[in-house]
Parts: structure tokens; C-alpha cells; sequence
């Protein structure tokens, strides 16, 4: 058959299997066949939506693709075309300049460190992707296609092979690259040969071998495990050996079960990451996303992960993941030294990796995940992921820059289907393993982050986030409306000594002060708190980082407001303190209206302050800084925010410094004027150095933090403790917890007069009711909530 006929042939054929297929569908495949006849008839390299192979792995490799590259989008339409034009132009302007020598691919792009290698793997990935998927002006060029190979082949004789011992970042040789490789071999299969895809798995086999996979320990857990399963996983389909997909897939189980300590998922919903940090919404989303392909890919084939606890991940994306987000970001006090990477730029796209670029990816990873849960579990999570999509005015989610057609794909499906959007929820999320806790209320959402002998200050490493150092010192976040406030260059241009809601040393710290990778610790065990679900009552002992800082901060956070107590504040630096009440990002020439009365403040659009101790100063003031300063792989270019600073000075060297105030998100000047005038609204039971406690009489609440033994209004605690009462009609719930972790029991009296007990967790012994309630508590070491409800006398 000569080629013209051949062209015909092909044209007739996929105009009758076309007819019966929806318009999308219909679409893509003309433009597969348009393709097919372009390079003389050959197989195409990304089959047609329909095409199947009885061979197990081919199988596999195609459905890795569907999942890389996406299904069910038709290329020709908006946001498809645009971004697979930009992949074709780009892909054009990297062949173009792609000049081969001993250490690079590209001229300026060495193999050596950090990332060079990867690197080049990643720009043959974007001339792969242009070459096989339709739309990009240079599917099936085999101009284009001889380019890859000869990139392909120049690294694997030069740096990327079994000779090489590697050197400089572990990551770059045992993730980056063979998660980049593998999947150009997977793309190119049918157009490398054996003699290059038996390379590839060489390659892979030398830089992650099996052995890395032996240990559940050091740089192969959680997140960094998935990633190396993934690259195997490949290999083993790639390289046709079932024991490869075994070892990955069982290599998988270590991640599944709750941890009691170091990296992985906490029975909380805590997420850490390097030992020491919270990181649920970068390594977090990293552990979701690289376990959704996986689980989709072996689905329903010999290799199925079948293991049990593959529940807790799907069961953590409601529990430990969801809550962390806020209207389509995920809050930047999980996200470690990410926070500091501002701008990722690459050969021709610039995207902003703030809040709401983490938080896309990890709403991403929960679309591919939805693949394998329930339908009960998938309605739910696509109702939340409606839900952030249709509140995201900041960086619309459908548009992101980050997402290539795939993800894309997945996140329009979702918004389309009748699923009905899902609201923000409230209550109280408390994450004791990583000391964060979130608060949600009907407009608006609170974030807290503190830090302990087991979870860092902050993180630092590789160049990123050298002045992170006051991060976990209480700082305070919150959202009331717009939710650009630590997007909009918060970051580069925010005074590092007045992050909002901490207490600080106003000693200058070096750069990295502390360590790195989590080093920076303080050696404090009070942290923690404890929540019936909807209120809490939470507490840091406070030991300032490269200081001899110490305070007793609390936060008890109930309808309106958060109640901010501060005790026993000392410090012998021979520098002010000062508790930074708030810091505000007015954007780039804010001219929002500061109001200062009596005893209260209020910033227009933002919300308000009452202070019930000390007498605030305040500052508004134009900062300019770039994401250079603190990251030196970011881009240089400076930018100016206008910042409204509240904060309280304790004086140099304080001995025994307090300070209360109220904090109340996105309330109106005359909402917040009249809780200032209202005396009985709020009793502060105890302000110092071994107690602070709170009652609010409306809402039948009290709750207190005890440093050590002692009594605060109606409640006494024989130990360290956290403890919160709600009273609700004739019934009440008394919530304890012992963020010391001793583990040893503890009595709580509240004397209040109680008939009955209704209910009481296995760790609540109760020993007597009537004029007075006392309880034994078991508290165990993660410091959880125990709970006891009672009828009340």
C-alpha cells in the first residue's frame, strides 16, 4: 500500500469511528489520526482514547500516560490550546538552542549541582510532551523527535549512567531525574529501541537501587519513599520485570500507617516531613499526588495496592489535608521553607509559588486521588474541590499557570459535574504532632503556629528561608475576605521581628541562626491545647530562638474572636520585647483607614483589636524587599507593600511582662467598638507565669492553660494541663488535654454542681459527681482531647 493510500485509509476509517463519539472525543481523535498520517503510519507514540493492548505492561505505560498527559479534553479549545501552543513554542525554542558539550545540554545549564541534570531531563520532558500530545504545532515532528534522542542519548553517556558515582544533591539523582526519565521512556517507547530504553532502567537501577527501598529511614520516607516507588515502579514496567512493581508497590505499605514520631502522617492529621517540620501542604501534597498516579496506575492489575491501610490515606484527605486550606491555598505555616521560593520561573512561563500555588497542587492531588476512593468519598471531595475552585479569585484555579493539560483536565471535569459546591466548614482543628491549629468560624479563618522540642522554629536549607527564625513563635495568621494577604509579596517585604502574633527578642539574628533542616528547636514541651471541635483553648511555652526569650503565650478561641493572653514574658538580651499584636499587608499603596480609640483599633476591610493590657503602638510603613533576599535561587526584582504594624513593648530585659488583647477577623469598626464597651463579655481568670484562664458568660465557656499545678476560677488541675468547659443548657462538655506528654494521670476538679456523666472517653475515670465534678484523666503522650459530658445540677 503506498503512503497516499494509506493516508485515505486512515482518514475513512476514523471518520466512521468518530461519528459515534461525544464532540471532544470526537476531536481528538481526527487530530490523533491527522497525526498518524503526518509521520507516514507509523503507531503513534500516545494512542488514541479507545486503544487497548492485551500486554500487561503495555497496558500500564499507556495508562501512565493517560494519567501524565490527560484524557476527555478536547485540545482545540480554551484552556487546552493556549497551553499546548506554549508547550510547542517552547519545546521549538529548546531544540533550537540546545547545544551539546561534555558538562551540559544547554549552554549555562551545567550538569553539576544544584539541579543541572534534572534540568535537562525536565526541558526533554517539555520537547517530549510537545512531539506526542496534539495541539503543540510540532506533534509528530520527527525534527523534533531526533532532537530528544540525541539529548537522551548525551546524557546517558555522559553523566546519567552506571559509571557515574553521584555527587552533590541526593535528590537530583535518586528523584528528580529518573522521575523525569522514566517518564519520557514511557512517552518515547515505541520510537527509543531496546538498547536506549535498556539504558534508561540501567540508569535507574544504578541511582535507585533496590536497597533504597530496603529501610524505612533517612531520606527514603514518606514523601521522598513515594517518589522513589514511582521511578521503579516505571522501571519495572518499562523493563518488563514484575519483581520491580512488586518491590515498589509493597515498598508503598511504610507510608500508609499513622507515625508516634519523625516523618509520615500523624492519627491528628499532623503531616512531617525532615524529622522536625510541619509539611502537609508541600511534601504532604507531594505524598497525595505521587500516591493518587500510583494507585490509579496499578489499579485492576497483578500489582494492585491491595494493602488495608491505604484507607488512612484517602481517609487523610478530609482529616489532615482539607483543613489546611482556605479558599484555594494552603496555609504557608505547613509549607516550610517553601515559603521563601516566591516566583518559579522557568524557560518561558513565570508563576508566583505562594499560597495559593501550594495549594492548587495539593487540590490537584486530591482530584487524581478522588480516582481511587469511594463514590461517597469521590462526591465529597469534588464538592470540596468545586467549592475552593469558585472561591479563588486571588489566582483562579482553572487558569493556574502551573497545571499542564492533565490536571487541567481533572479540575475542569469537576467543576462541570452537578456535584454542588461545598461551603468552607467550621470548627476547630487542632494538629498537636506538628503544633498548628486552625479555627474556623463563619467568616473568617485562623491559623496558629508554634514550635516545640519536636517541631522546629522553622526550616531552612539549600539557600531557602534564612530568616524564617520567628515563624513558630506564635505567629498568627488569619483571612476575613480577601485571600492575598501572605500572597502578595508578604514575605520578601515583611519585617522578619514583627510577624503577626508573636512575642519576640528584638536581637538580630545571622541568617540560618539555629541550623538548618529543623535544627532550631527550642527545648520546650508545653504545647498544645485542647478542642471540643468547635472551641478551643490552645498554649506555647515560648523559648526565643538565639535568645534568652521566654513567655507563656495562650490562645483561647471561641465565637468572634480569638483571646490572646501573654504571661510571665522575660528576657535578659538587653533589647526591647515586643508582642507583635498584628501586621498587616496593605497591598502595594494600601490606603485602608487605621483607627485608634481607647482601647481599641480597627483597620478598614481588615477587622479589629481590643486591648485589655499595655498600651499599643502603631506604625504604617512602606517596605521593599525581593525574594533574592531570602532565597537565593529566586529573582532579584524588588517590589514595595505598604504595612499597618501593631505591636506592644514590653521594655529591655522585661522580668515579668503580660499582655491581653482581643483579635477579632474581618469585624466592623462598630462591632469591635462595642465589645471594647462591653466590661462583662469576658473575665480573664488568670494572667501569669503557672495559669491563664478565661470565661465568656453568653457563650457558657471557660477554659484555662495550666503551667503547672494550681486553680483558675472554677477549675484545678493537680499537673500541667489544658482544659475547656462549654456549657450548653442543661448539659456541659469538659475537654482535657496534657500538652506536656508526660503520659501520667492527672485529676481535674470543676466545681460546678453536676447530676450526671452522659458520656466519658476510656481515658476519663470519674470520680464524683454532685457539688462538684473530678475526673482522672490517662492522658497517654500525643495530647489529644478527652472528653466527659455531664447533665448539669
Amino acid at each position: 500500500m503506498d503512503m497516499t493510500h494509506q493516508r485515505r485509509v486512515v482518514s475513512r476509517l476514523t471518520a466512521r469511528a468518530a461519528a459515534a463519539l461525544p464532540g471532544p472525543s470526537r476531536r481528538a481523535l481526527l487530530l490523533a489520526a491527522a497525526a498518524l498520517a503526518a509521520t507516514g503510519g507509523a503507531t503513534p507514540a500516545f494512542p488514541a482514547p479507545g486503544a487497548c493492548d492485551a500486554d500487561p505492561y503495555d497496558t500500564l505505560r499507556r495508562r501512565w500516560l493517560d494519567i501524565a498527559l490527560g484524557t476527555g479534553y478536547d485540545p482545540a479549545v480554551p484552556p487546552y490550546a493556549a497551553r499546548l501552543a506554549e508547550t510547542g513554542r517552547l519545546a521549538r525554542d529548546l531544540r533550537a538552542g540546545m547545544a551539546p558539550t561534555a558538562n551540559s545540554l544547554w549552554p549555562g545549564h551545567p550538569f553539576d549541582p544544584p539541579a543541572g541534570i534534572t534540568l535537562s531531563y525536565g526541558r526533554l520532558w517539555t520537547m517530549t510532551q510537545a512531539y506526542v500530545q496534539q495541539g503543540t504545532g510540532s506533534t509528530g515532528d520527527p525534527g523534533l523527535l531526533a532532537d530528544v534522542l540525541r539529548g537522551l542519548d548525551h546524557l546517558s553517556a555522559t553523566v546519567y549512567n552506571p559509571s557515574t558515582t553521584r555527587y552533590g544533591n541526593w535528590w537530583e539523582w535518586q528523584i528528580g531525574s529518573p522521575r523525569l526519565l522514566t517518564d519520557i521512556t514511557a512517552a518515547l517507547y515505541d520510537r527509543l529501541g531496546e538498547s536506549r530504553v535498556a539504558a534508561a532502567c540501567a540508569a535507574v537501577d544504578h541511582f535507585v537501587p533496590d536497597s533504597a527501598l530496603g529501610d524505612y529511614s533517612g531520606t527514603s520516607t514518606g514523601a521522598n519513599r513515594v517518589d522513589l516507588c514511582r521511578s521503579v515502579a516505571l522501571r519495572g514496567i518499562l523493563g518488563r520485570a514484575p519483581a520491580k512493581i512488586a518491590l515498589a508497590r509493597d515498598a508503598l505499605s511504610p507510608v500508609f500507617p499513622y507515625v508516634t514520631r519523625g516523618d509520615g502522617l500523624y492519627a491528628d492529621g499532623s503531616f512531617v516531613q525532615h524529622t522536625w517540620v510541619a509539611y502537609s501542604g508541600t511534601y504532604g501534597q507531594v505524598v497525595l499526588d505521587g500516591l493518587g498516579r500510583l494507585f490509579t496506575l496499578l489499579a485492576g492489575s497483578d500489582w494492585e495496592v491491595t494493602d488495608p491501610h491505604r484507607q488512612i490515606v484517602l481517609d487523610s484527605v478530609e482529616q489532615a489535608y482539607a483543613p489546611l486550606i482556605h479558599d484555594g491555598l494552603v496555609m504557608d505555616s505547613v509549607n516550610g521553607r517553601a515559603i521563601s521560593r516566591g516566583y518559579l520561573t522557568t524557560d518561558d512561563r513565570r508563576v508566583m509559588r505562594g499560597d495559593h500555588f501550594h495549594g492548587h497542587q495539593l487540590i490537584a492531588a486530591i482530584a487524581l486521588l478522588a480516582a481511587g476512593a469511594s463514590p461517597a468519598e469521590r462526591d465529597r471531595w469534588h464538592a470540596r474541590i468545586k467549592g475552593w475552585i469558585e472561591r479563588d479569585t486571588v489566582t483562579p484555579v482553572l487558569t493556574a499557570r502551573q497545571f499542564g493539560v492533565a490536571d487541567l483536565a481533572r479540575l475542569h471535569a469537576i467543576a462541570a459535574s452537578p456535584v454542588p459546591a461545598a461551603p468552607e466548614p467550621t470548627g476547630h482543628r487542632l494538629f498537636a504532632a506538628m503544633d498548628r491549629a486552625v479555627h474556623r468560624r463563619p467568616g473568617f479563618t485562623v491559623n496558629i503556629a508554634m514550635a516545640s522540642d519536636r517541631i522546629a522554629h522553622y526550616e531552612c536549607g539549600n539557600g531557602e528561608n534564612p530568616r524564617g527564625w520567628h515563624t513558630g513563635a506564635g505567629m498568627v495568621s488569619w483571612w476575613a475576605g480577601a485571600s492575598d494577604q501572605y500572597t502578595d509579596w508578604f514575605w520578601p517585604t515583611v519585617d522578619w521581628y514583627r510577624l503577626p502574633g508573636t512575642t519576640v527578642s528584638t536581637k538580630r539574628l545571622a541568617d540560618r541562626e539555629g541550623g538548618e533542616w529543623g535544627e532550631a528547636r527550642p527545648d520546650a514541651r508545653w504545647v498544645g491545647g485542647t478542642t471540643d471541635g468547635t472551641y478551643a483553648a490552645l498554649g506555647q511555652h515560648l523559648k526565643g530562638l538565639g535568645s534568652t526569650l521566654q513567655a507563656r503565650k495562650s490562645w483561647f478561641c471561641v465565637a468572634d474572636v480569638v483571646i490572646c493572653l501573654g504571661a510571665g514574658i522575660c528576657c535578659s538580651d538587653g533589647v526591647p520585647v515586643e508582642t507583635v499584636v498584628d501586621n498587616r499587608n496593605l497591598g502595594e499603596s494600601g490606603t485602608q483607614r487605621f483607627v485608634r480609640a481607647g482601647n481599641w483599633a480597627h483597620l478598614e476591610d481588615h477587622g479589629g483589636w481590643v486591648l485589655l493590657d499595655g498600651e499599643p503602638r502603631a506604625l504604617r510603613e512602606d517596605r521593599t524587599g525581593a525574594w533574592s533576599d531570602i532565597n537565593t535561587g529566586s529573582t532579584p526584582e524588588r517590589r514595595t507593600r505598604r504595612w499597618q504594624t501593631l505591636w506592644l513593648d514590653h521594655g529591655t530585659d522585661p522580668a515579668d511582662a503580660t499582655y491581653a488583647y482581643l483579635l477579632m477577623p474581618g469585624a466592623s469598626r462598630r462591632a469591635v467598638a462595642r465589645r471594647a464597651a462591653d466590661r462583662g463579655w469576658l473575665s480573664v481568670l488568670a494572667n501569669d507565669a503557672g495559669r491563664q484562664a478565661v470565661t465568656v458568660p453568653s457563650l457558657g465557656c471557660t477554659a484555662a492553660n495550666f503551667w503547672r499545678a494550681g486553680t483558675a476560677g472554677p477549675l484545678t488541675a493537680s499537673a500541667g494541663a489544658s482544659v475547656l468547659t462549654v456549657s450548653r443548657r442543661r448539659t456541659a462538655t469538659l475537654c482535657v488535654s496534657e500538652p506536656p506528654r508526660t503520659g501520667r494521670p492527672l485529676e481535674i476538679i470543676w466545681h460546678r454542681p453536676v447530676r450526671g456523666v452522659v458520656r466519658a472517653d476510656a481515658s476519663v475515670d470519674v470520680l464524683s459527681t454532685g457539688r462538684r465534678l473530678r475526673v482522672r484523666v490517662t492522658p497517654g503522650e500525643a495530647c489529644a482531647t478527652h472528653l466527659c459530658e455531664v447533665t448539669l445540677g
